[in-house]
């Protein structure tokens, strides 16, 4: 099943790395790509960090990576939101770094009569600011998320991600995102196309999480479940969404590539 692809798709929490702690398999996995020249693209929904910063944090593990190998679902939306409305202010619940993306992209943040109302992975959030988010919501101003996640998992068990405030927003207002960008979505499979120039029968998605990595197969990408972040095994057996391969972490995709 693996030997047609030409580009994987690693998540990061929960499927590379967990916490500070690198996850078994992680740079062997990237040592074998290497070694087979395999092409490879970190897709993340976590909005909170840029590109700049996932850089950082796995030359901390002492891996080199360049910058184009990083996509997150805030470069996404900020590229999404310039082909579309590129001039609009934006009223952005989320991190300096997911500002900064903004900035950079041209936009103009607001804090009264924005264009539109954005929701990113604010570990920064304040009530206030979740409160004016409703209120804009509600007012009907345009609201686009940057991703789906409920939980993010961390090396002691998870904390709150977007996913969770869009629930909070859901019963404050009655209104759901009008856009949502990450994984699974088509958005975030158009901006892979576009950075990789791979077909989606040549790609591979690895990733911990059901309803959003593993969603892609969706989309007609092959989908590797590790078992090393928010999934385990028992939710499987009632869930719609089934992967193409199951492992227990990253090592486990190193034994069938190898074997193959």
């Amino acid at each position: 099943m693996l030997e047609k692809i030409k580009c994987f798709l690693l998540d990061l929490d929960g499927t590379f790395y967990l916490g500070e702690n690198l996850l078994p398999g992680a740079s062997e996995f990237l040592d074998l790509l290497k070694k087979k020249k395999i092409d490879f693209l970190f897709l993340t929904n976590n909005s909170s960090k840029d590109a700049d910063q996932y850089i950082e944090k796995l030359t901390q593990y002492g891996l080199k990576v360049e910058k184009e190998k990083i996509l997150t679902s805030g470069e996404a939306t900020v590229s999404y939101l310039k082909r579309k409305n590129p001039e609009a202010k934006v009223f952005l619940v989320g991190t300096k770094a997911l500002e900064q993306e903004f900035v950079n992209g041209g936009f103009r943040l607001v804090d009264e009569h924005p264009d539109m109302a954005v929701l990113g992975f604010d570990t920064s959030l304040t009530y206030n600011k979740i409160w004016k988010f409703c209120d804009l919501v509600r007012e009907g101003i345009p609201y686009i998320a940057t991703h789906p996640d409920i939980n993010c998992p961390t090396e002691n068990g998870f904390m709150p991600d977007i996913g969770s405030f869009m629930a909070l927003i859901k019963s404050s207002t009655g209104r759901n995102a009008d856009i949502i960008i990450g994984k699974p979505y088509d958005h975030m499979v158009d901006a892979v196309l576009e950075r990789t120039g791979f077909k989606k029968s040549e790609i591979a998605m690895i990733g911990d999480r059901l309803y959003t990595d593993i969603a892609m197969g969706n989309a007609g990408i092959t989908t590797i479940l590790v078992l090393s972040g928010e999934t385990k095994r028992g939710d499987l057996v009632n869930s719609a969404i089934k992967p193409d391969i199951i492992v227990d972490d990253l090592m486990g995709v190193v034994r069938i590539m190898k074997e193959e």
